[in-house]
């Protein structure tokens, strides 16, 4: 979650506090809304996948983060 956290704070220029509410909030948000298969991945993607080394087939928060990063511009 850091890389994530760290993309939201300089995205949005704010806080790591923030940022990580901001993550938190957006999360909720989808997880309410997703079907429950794929709202159960979202702990996954955003906290426990594995973003050190290794191949990312874009399941962890490194696929994740570039997926982010792109919609935000990075």
């Amino acid at each position: 979650m850091d890389k994530l956290k760290e993309l939201v704070q300089e995205k949005a220029g704010i806080s790591g506090e923030q940022a990580e509410k901001a993550i938190e909030a957006v999360v909720g948000f989808l997880k309410d809304k997703l079907p429950a298969p794929l709202a159960g991945q979202l702990d996954k993607f955003v906290g426990g996948g594995d973003d050190e080394g290794g191949d990312d087939d874009g399941g962890g928060m490194g696929g994740l983060t570039d997926k982010l990063g792109g919609m935000l511009g990075g």
